[in-house]
């Protein structure tokens, strides 16, 4: 038989086991089953240690060592191909019992199998000259751990492929049963026809009978059997980059579910507010309407008729009354003035676009301000709090301008469209460094800041754009939903 050949077969032989011992120690970690997990640990050992043992097989192949050198090899070698099954036993083990608490017992199968190995040693040296024993051995691991540790290591990986399929990963268990049949074959083909010895059946069932049959050496069966095997526990460990990625994507879709439910928790927290605040607002108008402003009417009505009653020639007395009257007329002017504030009947008579235009014209009326109100779209039928929203956020806006700005002339738009609405109120007046005011303050006005929050609790925006000697812009996007009434 080709050396060359044979020491070719056994480097790729070890390369494969090496590959896959070396990928099973790096990513069997990171599988969600602790059964595997577990499981994973010894078939990386039997991985390495096996591609090691292939490797001193090529060595003594290549290398002219002399008796002492070649039994010192020999023995190594034998070694690890004892320690490499049994750590295979192990892994099947783990995975046919399976369950957490006959992980222990799983441990028996293996130290049974190397019972039966040491007592067969021990047996055969009272048996065989010891000129024949290193191949005995050799060919007695094979029949006594070997082929088991194989039969058991495919058992585990149809339980595996169960497994699979149970979670709904069914490409690989498919890639499972693949590696099962492979170690099958390894174990039972592979193994069963050892080197040519003492002990039967290897005495006509071996390695020279094989490549005699079937033409070509064991060691390149084991060889290719091998590579598919590693080639199939490879591809079933992306299983566990898989479990990964269902579990980021389950992460992900609660997180993005709690989102959502504190989102509407917030719009609804903030629609409670609102309608407390609007209607702590109608209470308080209300209360202002009734009491103080019939007590005003009332003040008025009396000085009137005491202005009456009075001298015409005491002229201190009537300019005194006089003086009266008009603060009264006054004061009840700027009471119905906050009460209209506060909560404009308007806005429920008469919609947003006419109570704008209202607010709009009566703005320029007390500050002598050029109003220009341009509304475009069509005005749908809005939620009560998005309608709130949106006539506090103009009327904020036109107030800081009236109190702030110094400006001669306003520009309001505003465009509805079938998702939101869209707000733009432009003013020609003094303008700010905003970055001055965050720098000093550490944050806006409240009036800004309060504009901010309603739009932000309905999932808008409100964005400021100003600087000095240029004006101010106030932006808002306030999305909503359009309401239908139901038809009777």
């Amino acid at each position: 038989m080709n050396i060359s050949f044979l020491v070719i077969i056994y480097f790729f032989y070890g390369l494969a086991f090496f590959s896959m011992g070396l990928l099973v120690a790096m990513e069997g970690g990171r599988s969600t089953d602790a059964r595997l997990r577990m499981a994973l640990r010894p078939l990386a050992g039997f991985g390495l240690v096996h591609a090691a043992h292939e490797w001193l097989e090529m060595l003594k192949l290549i290398g002219h060592f002399d008796a002492f050198y070649s039994a010192i090899i020999s023995g190594l070698g034998f070694v690890l191909l004892a320690f490499s099954f049994l750590s295979l036993a192990a892994f099947g083990s783990y995975l046919v019992l399976g369950s957490e608490s006959t992980w222990r017992v799983s441990l028996i199968i293996p130290l049974a199998l190397e019972a039966i190995w040491v007592f067969g040693l021990a047996s055969f040296r009272s048996h065989y000259v010891q000129s024949d024993l290193i191949v005995i051995s050799d060919v007695w691991t094979r029949y006594a751990i070997a082929i088991p540790a194989g039969l058991l290591a495919a058992a585990g990986l149809v339980v595996q492929q169960r497994a699979f399929r149970r979670a709904g990963l069914v490409t690989f268990g498919r890639d499972s049963l693949w590696a099962s049949i492979s170690f099958g074959w390894y174990s039972i083909v592979g193994q069963i026809f050892t080197m040519p010895s003492a002990l039967p059946p290897s005495t006509f069932l071996n390695s020279e009978f094989f490549v005699n049959t079937f033409g070509f050496p064991i060691q390149l069966l084991r060889a290719v059997t091998a590579v598919f095997a590693s080639i199939f526990v490879i591809r079933f460990l992306r299983a566990f980059q898989v479990e990964s990625d269902h579990k980021i994507a389950e992460l992900q879709e609660a997180r993005l579910h709690e989102s959502r439910r504190r989102e509407e928790l917030r719009g609804e927290l903030f629609r409670r507010v609102v309608a407390a605040q609007e209607a702590e607002r109608q209470r308080i108008a209300r209360d202002l309407h009734d009491e103080t402003g019939q007590s005003l009417t009332a003040i008025g009505m009396g000085l009137r008729g005491l202005a009456d009653e009075i001298n015409p020639r005491n002229k201190a007395q009537r300019d005194t009354l006089g003086q009266l009257q008009t603060l009264s007329s006054d004061s009840l002017r700027e009471l119905q003035r906050i009460i209209s504030d506060l909560r404009p009947a308007h806005l429920d008579d008469l919609g947003l676009s006419a109570t704008l235009r209202w607010y709009a014209n009566r703005c320029q009326e007390i500050s002598h301000l050029n109003i220009k109100v341009d509304i475009s779209g069509e005005e749908h039928l809005l939620d009560e709090v998005v309608k709130i929203a949106i006539f506090r956020i103009i009327q904020e806006a036109l107030n800081n301008i009236i109190k702030h700005s110094r400006a001669t002339a306003v520009t309001v738009n505003l465009v509805y469209t079938e998702e939101s609405a869209r707000i733009l109120v432009r003013d020609n007046g003094l303008g700010f460094d905003m970055d001055a005011i965050k720098n000093r303050a550490g944050r806006v006005s409240l009036g800004l800041s309060g504009m901010s929050e309603r739009a932000a609790l309905l999932g808008g925006t409100v964005e400021v754009h100003s600087r000095p000697n240029y004006g101010t812009e106030v932006e808002a996007l306030i999305p909503y939903k359009v309401t239908h009434h139901e038809e009777v």
